[in-house]
């Protein structure tokens, strides 16, 4: 219970400041000129005045309310090298029982730091979210128990509180280790050309300037093996192999007694960025569908197409003087010869050897699909005819051989069993029936296969498009000429677009379309792992978190040609599966975790805190039992000590009830007044 005194003036103040001037100038006339009674007279103006401001005695009954400490953990993933974790929880459970030995004190102890969806040890995050609901003036301090680490400090003046932060810092001095950091990284860069990475090996603890071994990968696969100077920044040149992502990472040698190996490593992501698509297109006459592969080529912005129709061959002779042909003449030389090897994809749309290009750039031809060129065939009636161009050098690169004949009936291409598999023509729109949801063609040129995969076939399962690979180069064969059939929407068409791009595609080697895959996706808070395949079954996969732990995955068939499963995602970081031959990566979150970057503990980034708010920061290591003690104190100019830590009590409290007496009120006022008037009249009378 407190008493107080409170006023509620019966006049306006400046009325009551007024008769107080008045009757103190009239008291100290009468006192100056001793007049009899002066005293008393003087004693009962100032009761007048007093019973004007018309004070009262309150009397309020208080309940205190406790003081509140947090105790925040550190749950980070740095918290799990050495023994960190394990001096953490012991050092919680001594400082539960010495905090809650103190009277009037609430503690709050919260796990932080272990953020799933951020970026670094967010302690203070955890801080605010547990003191919501706490007024500042009830907060008695906040102990964080943490290697340091920590990536959300406030300066004291945002810290919204006015009491002790300590801080008590796990693991050891002089902890040692080594990491890499990157200095320079690109974003992007284009396919087939190199991009410059930069990146410095940082010893902790140890002075700088070891020698390390650093590997480079890329996809998983070792590009590059070097010697460098740790503290030092060094530079490496990767080639940009395919669009996309195009990881790459930076692999330095374990330092011996180093905290952990996971900083050992650091990657980084390049998108690839196609050049326009360099395509050739060589009609050997005019027909229906030789718009169709214009009309497809020419709708992607990102295909610089070269197109060529064979419209007066050698042998035509009509006696037309060659100055007056308006014709343009095929460039032979400059296509085949000088230019060949800038050209991703070469067609050759119902092209027949009528001695427009000589036998020797067909050499030209396959040797540039010897080294990693493209070339599609869409066939006519000419390739069963003796001016075929599988009776040219392109022989030894064709998968399928004529047989001479010609089908011309209506037929409904359908999928053979590797071509429900091969990612060029699984699940192509209208296939899940059967016979298949799209139109009829009118024409198959027979032919037996002879290397490479079959996928879609005809009538008597004559093979109708065919795709093989010629040493580091692709080739493929369609031996129909109706598939404008398809574009134009005879019998509601068919997918023209989803399989020529596809195609089209995979001869020019996208990642996407390859038939042996492994892919990681992220897919909420799990990962799926696809295996891509042509096989009836796949090996088991060995998946490897950020953190370098691994378990063996078995995956299932979903649909013919495709094998999935999932496993949790607890970790942000660069996560791996392989199966011994494929190896595939995703990160989720940052590629470069900062718990990862710098792993020892220290004073340092916590210390400019703690020092403001007048707590302390001590090492677990070097107390006594592995937990200071605790002092509970009201008001210090410091809160902490060699091994002690102070909890700075509030005097917080909830009012429950309020008491008013005026004292100038009713008979009571009336009584005090008239004892003032009857004193000054007896004093007068003597």
């Amino acid at each position: 219970m407190n008493l107080g005194i409170a006023f509620e003036p019966l006049i306006p103040l400046p009325w009551l400041a007024g008769a107080a001037v008045v009757a103190a100038l009239v008291a100290a006339l009468l006192l100056l000129s001793r007049t009899r009674g002066a005293i008393m007279r003087a004693f009962a103006l100032a009761l007048g005045i007093i019973a004007l401001a018309n004070p009262s005695l309150t009397r309020e009954d208080r309940d205190p309310l406790t003081s509140v400490v947090a105790v925040v953990l550190d749950r980070s993933a740095s918290q799990r090298f050495g023994d960190r974790m394990e001096a953490t929880n012991k050092a919680a459970e001594i400082l539960k029982e010495r905090l809650g030995a103190i009277r009037n004190l609430e503690v709050r102890i919260v796990d932080g730091g272990a953020d799933s969806e951020g970026d670094g040890t967010k302690l203070f995050a955890a801080l605010s979210a547990t003191l919501a609901d706490v007024p500042p003036e009830r907060v008695a301090g906040a102990i964080m128990i943490t290697d340091g680490r920590v990536h959300d400090v406030p300066l004291p003046q945002h810290l919204g509180f006015d009491a002790p932060v300590h801080a008590l810092i796990t693991g050891k001095e002089n902890e040692r280790d080594r990491r890499v950091a990157l200095t320079s990284t690109p974003r992007f860069g284009i396919v087939g050309q190199r991009q410059t990475i930069g990146f410095r090996i940082q010893d902790e603890g140890i002075p700088n300037g070891a020698r390390v071994n650093v590997t480079v990968r890329r996809d998983g696969m070792v590009i590059a093996n070097s010697v460098v100077t740790a503290g030092v920044e060094e530079q490496v040149q990767v080639e940009i192999t395919h669009a996309g992502a195009n990881i790459v990472e930076i692999e330095a040698a374990p330092l011996e007694g180093e905290l952990t190996l996971l900083n050992n490593r650091a990657a980084l992501t390049i998108d690839g960025v196609r050049e326009k698509l360099r395509v050739l297109l060589v009609s050997g006459e005019p027909h229906s569908g030789e718009r169709t592969w214009r009309n497809l080529l020419k709708s992607d912005a990102n295909v610089d197409l070269v197109h060529f129709t064979i419209l007066r061959p050698p042998e035509k002779q009509d006696g037309t003087p060659i100055n007056e042909l308006s014709l343009i003449a095929f460039p032979i030389r400059e296509l085949f010869q000088q230019k060949i090897r800038d050209f991703h994809l070469i067609i050759f749309d119902r092209y027949a050897q009528q001695g427009v290009l000589p036998l020797i750039y067909f050499d030209n031809i396959v040797e540039y699909v010897r080294a990693g060129g493209a070339m599609l065939i869409a066939a006519g009636p000419d390739y069963a005819g003796r001016n075929s161009v599988w009776r040219t050098p392109l022989e030894a690169i064709l998968p399928a051989t004529p047989t001479g004949n010609i089908t011309e009936i209506g037929y409904r291409a359908g999928l053979t069993d590797e071509g429900k598999r091969h990612p060029v023509t699984r699940q192509l729109p209208g296939s899940e029936t059967s016979p298949p949801q799209w139109s009829r063609f009118f024409r198959l040129i027979e032919a037996q296969t002879s290397t490479g995969t079959a996928l879609m076939n005809g009538p008597n399962n004559h093979p109708l498009l065919v795709l093989s690979r010629f040493e580091q180069g692709r080739v493929a064969l369609l031996l129909s000429d109706h598939i404008w059939l398809w574009a134009r929407g005879y019998e509601g068409g068919g997918p023209h677009l989803d399989l020529l791009r596809r195609l089209s595609h995979w001869l020019m080697k996208e990642p996407e379309l390859e038939e042996e895959r492994l892919v990681m996706s992220a897919r909420g808070n799990e990962i799926l792992v696809e295996r891509r395949t042509m096989n009836e079954t796949v090996e088991p996969v060995t998946i490897t978190n950020p953190s370098g732990g691994t378990q063996a995955l078995n995956l299932v068939q979903a649909e013919p040609g495709i094998f999935r499963a999932t496993v949790k995602a607890e970790e942000l970081g660069l996560w791996r599966a392989s199966d011994g031959k494929l190896t595939a990566l995703i990160n989720l979150g940052p590629l470069n975790p900062r718990e990862y970057l710098e792993v020892t503990s220290t004073r340092e980034i916590m210390q400019p805190l703690v020092n403001g708010t007048a707590g302390g920061i001590l090492r677990l290591a070097d107390l006594a039992d592995g937990a200071p003690r605790i002092a509970a104190i009201r008001s210090a100019e410091r809160f902490a000590g060699p091994d002690w830590l102070g909890i700075k009590l509030r005097d917080a409290s909830v009012v429950r009830g309020l008491g008013l007496f005026p004292l100038f009120a009713g008979l009571s006022g009336l009584l005090i007044l008239l004892a003032g008037i009857a004193a000054a009249w007896a004093r007068e009378g003597r």
